[in-house]
Order: structure tokens, then C-alpha cells, then sequence
């Protein structure tokens, strides 16, 4: 199957970028309503539908959920491709739809969508409220685990563009856990599923996106719903939609996530898992906290008369300001930058360095400045 025509031909257009909220897919969602799949199973902190999306007649039950953090837009556009899919009317669509029952959460958080934060009206981050349940969007989800009684869930998410595959200078693009059970981050039946499918998708995806595929940290936290529902014994898979080059607005990065939900399911339908893969999983190489958005290298900065020579690093605020998202580059570290990356590198080979305040870069400030060899940088970025 060629998965790059597959998604071309089901990409919903519609939806594109980072800020995307109810109003974005409310409409998406009555369309696909074609045969009362649609339901409002319950309403967010300010009152927003929460809908839940049913289709499919198979005996494997997969639950999927998305936008738990309302700035993790990314597998929300990969989700609504991948219901193209299954409302397409392919053969490919039929064999999905009679294998599974598919039960998807295209937005557990419209109210941190609309504020674009993580946390939602409550400023509560609901992946740490799997335990104590104080949100009405935890509840929820949880009680829809508990009723649904799904084979495997699926917990999707972005990361942020800090994230490395290993020290390998390549970006984590996509990055997937089979999250632990216990503290001892054992392997019992439940988790090595989960081990097995990954390990499955992992091989069809580096085919697409060679070595940009990490492992997320499977370090135990209770409070975390992937790592509840493991606990619970249902096999869950944590997606984390991570950053290719040049693709803030993440278009690239959605079609390694429909990639891999579309792997998923083919691997799952056509029962081609094996039995223990324990080792490819481990193969795949951990996330790792090595990127910048923007590194700058030998610049020469005047301390008072002194001169050295140094380096700093600027990273992207994503600022939501008159509903548009805004990437707003700031100073973040000074000096020795080794073992790290930029997703943009500049070396300024000594060039004196100028700001408009006292010429000297700062810690959060704006990532505007001159350098003496006739380069501007504006907003992280060199304008000619």
C-alpha cells in the first residue's frame, strides 16, 4: 500500500495548522454523520460539547482520544484523515471497518483548544488527573474507558521541537511508549501487545521517515492516563506528533501519524504481529532533550570594553494573539551549547553583535538583533 497517495487522496483540507478548536471541527463531525455515529457524551469546564465519533462493526475494540492538551492540534488533523478513510468506501475501508469498532474523542479538551493551552478552563493539566479525577473532561474519559471496554487505546499527542532522536542531530518526528504498568516498568501480556504494535509500526514508518522515529520516556506516573489504563490491563499506545524540518504548522508531521494509525490497524487486521518484539522496541532509539529552535554560534559580544566570543540559543513561544498562533522567538540560553542542535544553526565567525537596548543578549529577550557583517536577525530569523 503507498500510504503518501493514501493520504494525499483522504487529507481533510479543511483543516490546517496549529489552532485548531471545536469550531474547527464541529462541522467536520456533522458531516460525517452519516449514520448517528455522533454523539455528545458530556460538555468541558465552560460548557463546550465534548462528541464522541462510533463507526465500525468488528469484534477488536480501538479507543482513541485526542486534544486532551488543547495545543496539541497535530494527531486531531491526522485523526478526522483517518475517519476519511473509514467513511471512503474502499476495500480498505470495509476490512477496517469489519476488524474493528473504532471509538474516537476527536477533542477531550475544547476549552484548552480555544485557549490553546495545555491545561484546560481549570488550568488543570488532565494527563495528571487519571487518579483523582476532579475535571469533568477526566471524568469522561475515564467513564467511557469503563463503558466502552475497548482491546487497545490510543493516547494522542504533540511534543515539543526540544525533542532529539538520541544525540543523532535528527528531530524526534514521531516518537511512540507502550507506558509502563508499575513502578518496576515491568513487562507483563497487556504492555508487551502494545511493545509488539509499536514495534510493527516503527517498521513500516522508518521506510517514510528514516531515523526520526524516538521512544518516549516509559518512566511510571500513576496520575498519567496511558499509564492508568496499562495499569488497568488494556493495551495503550502513546503517540507523540514531534517537529520535521521547517514544518511549525505540523502538515508534514500529520502524515506520519495517519501513517501510523493507518499501520496500526493493517498490522492488527491482518494479524501479522509477532509474538515478541521486545528488542525491536528497545531498538528504537529514546527522545532526548537536545534541540533549539534557533542556535547561534561564535558571535562576538563587547562586555564594557572586554570582548568574547560566544554562543546562545532562541526558542519559539507559541503565543495565540487575535485567534492566530504566533511563533515569537526568544533568547533562551547563553553560552556552551555542546551536545545540542539547532533546528536553524547560524555560525557568525566572529561577527560583533548589536541589539537595540545595550547590545548585549539576554535571557527572554526578543530574539531581534545585527550582527556587523550586515546580517539582521527578526524573530529568530535572517533577513536579507
Amino acid at each position: 500500500m503507498n500510504l503518501e497517495q493514501l493520504f494525499s487522496q483522504y487529507k481533510e483540507e479543511s483543516i490546517r495548522g496549529r489552532y485548531i478548536t471545536l469550531n474547527s471541527v464541529e462541522p467536520l463531525l456533522q458531516k460525517l454523520n452519516t449514520n448517528k455515529q455522533l454523539r455528545i457524551i458530556g460538555k468541558s469546564v465552560l460548557g463546550k460539547s465534548i462528541y464522541s465519533y462510533e463507526i465500525g462493526e468488528g469484534k477488536t475494540k480501538i479507543f482513541l482520544w485526542s486534544q486532551m492538551h488543547g495545543n496539541e492540534s497535530t494527531t486531531t488533523k491526522a485523526l478526522f484523515d483517518f475517519l476519511n478513510v473509514l467513511n471512503g468506501g474502499s476495500e480498505l475501508a470495509q476490512q477496517l471497518l469489519n476488524a474493528f469498532t473504532f471509538y474516537s474523542i476527536p477533542m477531550l479538551n475544547p476549552d484548552g483548544a480555544t485557549l490553546y493551552t495545555r491545561e484546560n478552563a481549570n488550568k488543570v493539566d488532565l494527563n495528571r488527573d487519571s487518579q483523582d479525577l476532579t475535571q469533568p473532561e477526566s471524568k469522561l474519559l475515564r467513564e467511557t474507558f469503563e463503558s466502552f471496554k475497548p482491546d487497545y487505546c490510543f493516547n494522542l499527542h504533540d511534543q515539543r521541537t526540544i525533542f532529539g532522536v538520541s544525540d543523532t542531530g535528527k528531530p524526534a518526528t514521531m516518537s511512540f511508549l507502550a507506558p509502563s504498568y508499575n513502578e518496576e516498568r515491568e513487562i507483563n501480556e497487556s504492555r508487551l501487545k502494545a511493545i509488539n504494535l509499536i514495534a510493527g509500526i516503527n517498521e513500516v514508518l522508518q521506510e517514510y521517515l528514516p531515523n526520526q522515529i524516538g521512544r518516549f520516556d516509559d518512566s511510571f506516573n500513576i496520575n498519567c492516563i496511558g499509564d492508568t489504563f496499562q495499569y488497568l490491563g488494556v493495551p495503550t499506545l502513546l503517540f507523540e506528533a514531534g517537529h520535521f524540518v521547517n514544518d511549525y504548522e505540523r502538515e508534514e508531521t500529520r502524515k506520519y501519524v495517519f501513517m501510523a494509525l493507518i499501520s496500526s490497524f493493517e498490522i492488527l487486521s491482518e494479524n501479522v504481529i509477532v509474538s515478541n518484539e521486545i528488542n525491536k522496541y528497545l531498538n528504537i532509539p529514546q527522545n532526548k532533550v537536545v534541540f533549539y529552535d534557533f542556535i547561534y554560534k561564535n558571535i562576538r559580544i563587547n562586555y564594557d570594553g572586554i570582548e568574547i566570543i560566544t554562543n546562545f540559543a532562541a526558542q519559539y513561544k507559541e503565543e495565540l494573539i487575535e485567534n492566530q498562533i504566533c511563533f515569537n522567538a526568544y533568547v533562551s540560553q547563553i553560552g556552551d551549547l555542546e551536545n545540542y542542535f539547532g533546528h536553524f544553526e547560524y555560525d557568525a565567525q566572529g561577527a560583533l553583535y548589536k541589539d537595540d537596548f545595550d547590545n548585549i543578549p539576554k535571557l527572554n529577550q526578543k530574539a531581534d538583533f545585527y550582527l556587523d557583517n550586515n546580517i539582521k536577525i527578526v524573530n529568530g530569523m535572517i533577513k536579507i
